[in-house]
C-alpha cells in the first residue's frame, strides 16, 4: 500500500493498483493524471477523486447512472483510443459535482468523467453538443447526503 497526505482524508493509504490516470489530465488541470477514488459509505453513491499530484485537490463525483439512468455518452475517437476501449473493459461514468456553500448541488453532465475499470485509464468525454447541461441542478437521493 502506498499513503499521500491529503487535506480531505489526512493521510490517505491507497492501492497503487488502483490508480486511475489521465493522459491528458482533465480540462482545466492539464498537469493532473493521477487520482484514486475514495468511497466513504456514509456519502454514497459520492465517489471522492483525489488527486495524487495536488494534496489539496479532491473532486466530488458520482456516477451517472445514479443521477440519470437514461444518460447518454457520447465519446470521440481520441478519447475511446486513450480509454483503451478495444480492450471491451467495463467503463465506471462519473459526473463531476459542484457544491457551493449557499446554492444547489449541480453535476457536470455535458463532461462525464469515463474510466476504463479493466485498463484503470480515464478521460473526461467532453460532449460536442449541448444536450447536457455542465450545471445541472441535482435533486436529493432518497437515503443518502445529498
Amino acid at each position: 500500500m502506498s499513503q499521500i497526505p491529503t487535506r480531505q482524508f489526512g493521510l490517505l493509504e491507497y492501492d497503487p493498483a488502483s490508480v486511475v490516470e489521465f493522459s491528458a489530465g482533465l480540462p482545466g488541470f492539464e498537469d493532473q493524471t493521477r487520482f484514486v477514488l475514495v468511497e466513504r459509505p456514509a456519502a454514497a453513491p459520492i465517489l471522492f477523486m483525489q488527486s495524487l499530484e495536488s494534496p489539496d485537490l479532491c473532486f466530488l463525483t458520482a456516477p451517472l447512472n445514479a443521477l440519470d439512468p437514461g444518460y447518454e455518452l457520447a465519446m470521440t475517437p481520441e478519447d475511446r483510443n486513450r480509454l483503451g476501449v478495444a480492450a471491451h473493459g467495463e467503463m465506471l461514468c462519473l459526473a463531476i459535482l459542484s457544491a457551493p456553500e449557499n446554492g444547489l448541488i449541480t453535476a457536470n453532465l455535458l463532461a462525464p468523467v469515463v474510466i476504463n475499470l479493466s485498463t484503470r485509464r480515464a478521460v473526461q468525454a467532453v460532449r460536442a453538443d449541448s444536450r447536457y447541461s455542465h450545471q445541472q441542478a441535482l435533486v436529493a437521493f432518497e437515503g443518502s447526503c445529498l
